[in-house]
């Protein structure tokens, strides 16, 4: 039986901007010099897309936030191998709102920055392995 077409579209949409988040946070950090505050809000901004994609095809509903642990925790309700990476990626949520605005707050350092993206990238490609592939970007 083929897939809900509209289900289909929106999960890919959500898949296509986590994708285009996962690259910006590249481009960001190969930048000279590197632009790690918004490098870690795009990694950020990837995995909770990945997440949202997931839970999207699942058609479970989900409310408006950027707490990756929170997403985690119901994609890994969903399907629990998932808790691992989502476990992992949490933390990447402090980088969702404070590095866009000034505060007293460290920037990333070029390290951290790096771990954000991979594990975003991480979350994102768990997310994917477990999608069809009409969903895919």
């Amino acid at each position: 039986m083929p897939h809900d077409p509209a289900l289909v579209t929106e999960t890919h949409d959500w898949l296509a901007k986590a994708s285009e988040d996962l690259e910006a946070a590249e481009r960001l950090l190969a930048g000279s010099p590197p632009l790690l505050s918004p490098a870690a809000f795009h990694s950020q901004q990837a995995a909770e897309k990945a997440q949202k994609a997931f839970l999207t095809w699942h058609k479970h509903p989900f409310t408006k936030t950027h707490d990756l642990g929170v997403l985690g925790a119901e994609c890994a309700a969903i399907d629990p191998t998932l808790n691992d990476v989502s476990s992992s990626v949490a933390p990447v949520s402090g980088y969702a709102v404070e590095p866009r605005y000034p505060g007293p707050w460290d920037e990333p350092t070029l390290k951290e920055a790096q771990e954000a993206i991979k594990l975003a990238r991480n979350m994102y490609e768990e997310v994917l392995a477990r999608l069809p592939k009409e969903v895919k970007p």
